[in-house]
């Protein structure tokens, strides 16, 4: 497990795919602001593809999101788009909505940013986010990300297009917690 301060980034157990589906994935709205593409349900009992692990997968490394002072699961994380000619991959991060507001996304970020920097050697890291997506902004501006560009109009979210942000960090810009690992 990666550990930060306040939460661990885990192997995806298959215990946390129906809670991960029913609190994320299952919300119309959250869906739909957190997916590049539309919302459809997912029959119950099958294998969802935004959850389900698939080892062999080298460009993409998924991860439950758990409470470190219990063990709770309290969302997903992952390192996407992993390009190992020019040492860049993308964040995401989804968290129940028990456990918004509780600092946790700036410490998933951190831990990622640990990942991908000094367990997978990175030089770049970059999140695409939605404007008003505060709390995503606030998450990666805390751990050193600069705002790098504006898609206008670029996402399709419930009928309505709206702009994205670009974040950007490199490896030499990026000032590590003490506490990760």
């Amino acid at each position: 497990m990666l550990r930060g301060d306040k939460v661990g980034l885990r192997a995806r157990y298959e215990d946390d795919i129906p809670i991960l589906r029913t609190e994320l994935y299952d919300d119309v709205v959250n869906s739909a602001r957190a997916e590049g593409r539309p919302w459809r349900p997912i029959t119950p009992g099958s294998k969802d593809s935004r959850l389900v692990v698939n080892d062999d997968e080298q460009g993409h490394v998924p991860f439950s999101v758990v409470e470190l002072n219990g063990g709770t699961l309290v969302g997903t994380a992952t390192l996407w788009g992993i390009d190992t000619h020019n040492r860049s991959a993308h964040i995401g991060l989804g968290l129940l909505p028990s456990a918004r507001g509780k600092g946790y996304g700036t410490d998933v970020v951190a831990v990622l940013c640990h990942y991908g920097f000094v367990v997978r050697g990175l030089h770049r890291l970059q999140i695409e986010t939605l404007s008003d997506n505060a709390a995503m902004l606030r998450s990666a501006e805390r751990n050193g990300f600069a705002r790098e560009g504006l898609l206008r109009s670029s996402a399709w979210v419930l009928g309505e297009f709206m702009d994205q942000v670009i974040l950007g960090l490199l490896a030499q810009d990026w000032k590590p917690s003490p506490g990760l690992g």
